[in-house]
């Protein structure tokens, strides 16, 4: 890892980390996972103006008073997982795709399988909005941060789930 610095930020769903490298947002994570250790044990707590920016956004978020992030991200992946992070960036608040609905987003229609892979490795969680991402059915499925997160988030967003 690069020279992190982190900041914790309590909401309704749990601590988040969030990290800066100084030029843009790397990590928003839940701070119970294998990736928020390693996060912590490579990265300085500290404050950023960065960082600042982004929990002022999540608080707006949280308090249902803000639908989209203006943040620099600078969050690092293959080639193959920045088109995923981007096309999931383009689903609206309040909305779901299912996983052949974000290959087809990004050109690769059968590719369903492979997106449902960068989407679980978003290191971005919330502004890269992956939790908008259900089954073809319209089941909840994985999520790094647990699915009862998710569908708080999804309901938090006025997403309806049939009875």
């Amino acid at each position: 890892m690069t020279d992190l610095t982190y900041t914790r930020m309590p909401t309704p769903v749990g601590d988040l980390l969030i990290s800066t490298d100084g030029q843009g947002i790397q990590h928003i994570l839940f701070d119970d996972g294998a990736a928020a250790e390693k996060l912590q044990q490579h990265a300085t707590q500290g404050v950023h103006s960065i960082l600042q920016l982004a929990e002022a956004q999540l608080a707006e978020f949280f308090a249902g008073t803000r639908q989209t992030f203006d943040l620099p991200l600078n969050a690092v992946g293959t080639a193959f997982q920045q088109r995923v992070w981007n096309a999931l960036s383009t689903i609206p608040f309040g909305q779901t795709w299912d996983y052949a609905q974000l290959a087809h987003a990004i050109g690769q229609p059968t590719a369903a399988r492979a997106v449902g892979m960068a989407n679980g490795r978003n290191p971005l969680s919330i502004v890269v909005p992956c939790h908008r991402v259900i089954g073809k059915n319209g089941t909840l499925t994985g999520y790094a941060g647990g699915l009862s997160r998710k569908e708080w988030l999804l309901k938090h967003e006025g997403v309806v789930f049939p009875q």
